[in-house]
């Protein structure tokens, strides 16, 4: 029963996955490809930190900025974890649905959670939490950079729906855990 419960899971995230991937085409494909690179979103990230420094001051903002270095670091070592526990094939490497998706990069990890999604919204809301007072609602346009990033991997087949719902999941609780640690540190500390 349980075992023909999640049969029918991954069917469906199968499924799901090759009708959002055929969406695609290909005047956009060279937009999902610069999306899906972190490179190119130094300049957010770059105004974010500058966020931070403006809110915080120096003393206090870099040091955040160095605290959510390393803890965008551990959660991407925790997602490889993951991965490598889990051991699911990316869809592009998939035998049952690679040839009916359109594919533009052919990552040859594993691909259950994904990185992009859980460091991207582990980032994101962090940030938000932490620069929700100095800014209101507006700092909630953040979100759009997790949204994209995250759907660029359906777009370019190399993630499954699921490996990014449960990727967003885990940014969310992790941002949370994060973000209640820093609050009990703040509280003690000389900054």
């Amino acid at each position: 029963m349980v075992n023909n419960l999640l049969d029918n899971l991954i069917q469906l995230d199968k499924n799901l996955l090759v009708f959002l991937n055929n969406l695609g085409s290909e005047q956009w494909d060279s937009i999902w490809l610069v999306i899906t690179n972190q490179f190119y979103w130094t300049p957010l990230f770059i105004f974010i930190f500058y966020l931070i420094i403006k809110s915080y001051g120096w003393k206090h903002g870099a040091f955040m900025i160095l605290s959510i270095i390393l803890l965008v670091a551990f959660s991407d070592q925790f997602v490889n974890l993951i991965k490598d526990s889990v051991g699911r094939l990316r869809p592009n490497n998939d035998p049952e649905i690679m040839n009916k998706l359109r594919t533009l990069i052919n990552p040859q990890s594993k691909s259950f959670i994904s990185g992009h999604a859980t460091t991207s919204t582990f980032f994101t809301v962090y940030v938000i939490l932490l620069l929700k007072k100095s800014f209101g609602k507006p700092i909630l346009w953040l979100l759009i950079y997790p949204l994209l990033f995250s759907y660029s991997r359906l777009y370019l087949g190399v993630h499954f729906p699921l490996d990014i719902l449960v990727g967003v999941l885990t940014g969310f609780l992790l941002a949370f855990i994060y973000f209640s640690i820093y609050k009990k540190i703040d509280k003690k500390s000389f900054i």
